[in-house]
Parts: structure tokens; sequence; C-alpha cells
């Protein structure tokens, strides 16, 4: 079975009036690396800093390996719960080099197993020759691998990733992200990463956290979020899919402007085409850009309104009607002008849909 390395039970944390954390639980496999997603404002770093003690929660308990760091009684100071943390800006030491850097936390250790030690991190990430340079002479990739290095140098029960790839650039964040998740799984260590990029947390994460107004409002793998979204806001901020309107037919089939999706319907919108004879069984269906294939030779057209180059593929925003449009991922050498028809047919064999009659309205049927 395996063991919860972090367990958060109803943790709040207020700035004044302002509420900003609302009653998170959270448990955190040992080993796993998780992420906590969300837009700006959404409370997420507030919850890693109280994590890392350097924020008090105003309510709730947080334990670390079943010790318990935070509660009404106890706020054990950041030193004293075994963490490492990766900063924003990175906040090397520009004085001391590279190898001074990442020895700064290894002071309890004879000199032997800390040159073995250091040896062995410069290795991992793949800077063996440049231990004596300087922070201001590396790259900023470079430098994100020596911070990462110096957090882990300890070996640290858990280590917090504060936004650590938000000064890099856009090309540089995923291929980094990989590769520090390489590193510390590598390492066996606990992680948990705080950024607003999806990508970068579908890259990193075992297990994503995507917050609402301070709330976690699904806790799940990547893949879940995306296949499975369990409120309309969560379809709408993973991935880029669009909600349309559509009209139950039966167990099977949703009649939509994009024509009639078929496939298995989820469970409650089948206990609704129960009631068919009742009622108008209207709901919201979710379409992301992998359910439309482009195919010359459909007769489905839908106009092209905006197409986006991305090298390897054009994404195009197809009009469904005057309201809604959608998004299509091509091949590159598929380029269609603009205000041209591209053919396209559905692949949707798993639907999501929102707004049944029987059910809530940001939840899914």
């Amino acid at each position: 079975m395996p063991t919860a390395l972090l367990n958060l039970n109803q943790v709040n944390i207020h700035y004044g009036a302002h509420h900003v954390i609302k009653n998170v639980d959270l448990e955190l496999i040992e080993g796993d690396i998780a992420c906590l997603l969300g837009s700006s404002g959404c409370g997420k770093t507030s919850l890693l800093r109280s994590i890392a003690g350097f924020e008090t929660p105003s309510h709730g308990q947080i334990k670390i390996r079943d010790n318990i760091v935070n509660d009404k009684n106890i706020n054990a100071p950041p030193e004293k719960r075994c963490m490492g943390m990766v900063f924003q800006d990175f906040a090397l030491f520009p004085h001391l080099d590279i190898r001074k850097n990442i020895a700064f936390g290894l002071d309890h250790l004879r000199n032997e197993e800390k040159h073995w030690r250091v040896d062995e991190l410069l290795d991992m990430i793949s800077l063996n020759d440049s231990g004596h340079k300087f922070p201001h002479e590396l790259s900023g990739g470079q430098q994100q691998r020596v911070a990462l290095a110096r957090a882990l140098a300890p070996k640290p029960d858990l280590l917090l990733l504060d936004e650590p790839f938000s000064s890099l650039d856009v090309e540089l964040r995923e291929q980094l992200a990989l590769e520090v998740r390489e590193i510390i799984k590598k390492e066996g260590i606990t992680a948990i990463l705080v950024t607003h990029d999806q990508n970068e947390a579908f890259a990193m994460a075992d297990k994503v956290g995507l917050l609402q107004e301070g709330k976690i409002i699904q806790w799940d793998t990547p893949y879940n979020l995306y296949h499975k979204p369990a409120t309309q806001y969560v379809a709408n901020f993973i991935g880029q899919g669009v909600l349309i309107k559509g009209l139950i037919l039966d167990a099977e089939n949703i009649q939509t402007d994009l024509g009639i999706i078929h496939g298995k319907l989820p469970k409650a919108c089948r206990r609704c085409c129960n009631h068919l004879t009742s009622k108008v069984c209207n709901v919201d269906v979710l379409v992301r850009p992998d359910d439309l294939l482009h195919d010359d030779d459909s007769q489905h057209q839908l106009e092209i309104i905006n197409k986006t180059f991305r090298g390897a593929e054009f994404l195009y925003t197809l009009k469904i009607n005057d309201k809604h449009s959608a998004l299509c991922i091509t091949p590159s050498h598929h380029d269609h002008p603009l205000n041209s028809n591209l053919g396209i047919t559905l692949d949707m064999t798993h639907i999501v849909t929102f707004n049944c009659p029987d059910f809530s309205d940001s939840h899914p049927c």
C-alpha cells in the first residue's frame, strides 16, 4: 500500500479579511510529483508557502511523514520540515561557484562525502565541466538545473518548486520540465510544483490539483483532468475545448450543429434518456481539437475563420454557427486559406456533457 508523505486536512489561509485558501484537503503519495495548477490569484503559491512554513494557515493541519508540522498548537519553522525549495528566480548565490552553490546545504557531511555528492549531482544535471563557473556564466536553463541540484543535495523528504520555469523561454519550459521530472524521479524525491502552465504540469506531474478561488476542485491524474473533467471550469481551463449545444436522441446519440455525435453517453445522461417522453434533454457537449479529424473527402465542411502555424501543424479555428467555433489540428502540409472550408469527421468515442436538466449546471452528467 503506497505511503502518504504529505497530508493536508481542512487547510485555510486568510490575509486579513481575504480568504485565500478554503478547506483544502490533499494527500501526496511518497515518490510522486504533484502540481498545484491554476490561474493567477487562485491561491496556489500561498498553499505551497504554507506547506514550506513561510505562511501560517489560519485553520487546518499539515503532516509530513505522520509528523504534524502545522496545526492550532504547532508551527514548525521551514528549516525543521526537511524540505528543499526551488524558487522562481533560482536564488543562486552569485559570489559562489556552481560547486559551492550545490554544496551549500551539505555542511553536515564530511568533505569527502560532500565532494562525492556534488559530483553526483553535477553528473545528474549534465554540468560536469561547469563546477568552477559562476551563475552568471550559465544559461537560464543551466541555472535552473543548478538550483534544482542545490535543493536536492541534502536529500529532502519533500521538494517544492515555485513557478520554476516562468522566467525561461517558452520553447525551453516543457523540455526542461521533462528533464527535471527525470532527475527528481532518479533521486526518488517527492515533489510539488506550482505553475499556471498546464503543459508544464502535464509534462512533470503524476497528480495535478486544479485550484479555483482557493479551492482544489479536482485532484487527479493529468489524463483524467483532460478526459474526465469534474466541473465545467475544469473543462474550460484544461485543453482548448469548447462547449456546444446538443440534444440527446437516445443512449448513444446526441444531435449537435457539428452533426450527430455517436458514442456511449455518460451514465447520468443515459438515465435522462429514460425520461425523454416527458422532457427535452438538452446538454452542453465538450469538443476538443482531437475530437475533430481533418478529412478532405468529408461532406461535413466548416469555414476557417482563423489559423495558427505551429511548425509541424496548423491549428484551425472553424465556425460552427454564429455563436460557436471549434478547433482542429492538422499536419502543416494541409495548408488551407482563411475563409475556405475544411472537411472534418467526428472522432468522439469519449463524450463529456454538462448541464443535463437532472443535474448541476457546473458538473458533468
